[in-house]
């Protein structure tokens, strides 16, 4: 009984202030998180190291609880409706150095250590190992992207055997 009023007490000390004025959330101390009509913040995820961005995701309030409790990213997965803690299966959790938000408080900013390791579940560093070409289109269906990662860091295959694909058509 001890443990499930523990448990209660630390879920309600977490809760985030309420938005109550613009000065308090453009320049007051306190977090106070605008999540959208879904529960749902943007998160913009960097290397600590490189710089490199790494990849955009969503947290709800559990996962952004838990980001700031563990130290290691936990997102919303929204094609797998869950939260999901980064790295879990692959090995590469992102431990987190820096977690920022921005002015309206309604979009996160995470530095992450990932060792030599991956973020993106097809195999590469980033979720962003391809570059769109710029200028003039001739054919919207055939614009080539170009990839900037080369190797991969790890085979999907291999680490996820047989998980759904989180990619949706």
């Amino acid at each position: 009984m001890q443990i499930a009023i523990l448990s209660f007490f630390h879920y309600f000390t977490l809760m985030f202030k309420k938005r109550e004025s613009v000065f308090d959330v453009e320049e007051g101390k306190f977090l106070s998180p605008k999540f959208d009509r879904d529960g749902l913040i943007p998160v913009t995820t960097t290397d600590s190291g490189s710089g490199d961005l790494l990849m955009h995701g969503y947290m709800n309030d559990d996962a952004l609880k838990k980001t700031i409790e563990t130290k290691e990213a936990h997102y919303w997965s929204r094609s797998r409706k869950a939260i999901w803690h980064k790295g879990k299966t692959s090995g590469f959790v992102q431990k987190v150095i820096d977690l920022r938000i921005d002015d309206d408080q309604d979009s996160l900013w995470m530095s992450v250590d990932i060792g030599n390791g991956a973020s993106c579940h097809v195999g590469y560093k980033s979720c962003f190992y391809r570059s769109i070409p710029l200028g003039k289109i001739k054919n919207s269906e055939a614009v080539e992207l170009e990839f900037k990662e080369k190797e991969k860091k790890f085979d999907p295959k291999k680490v996820y055997k047989g998980q759904p694909n989180p990619t949706k058509l």
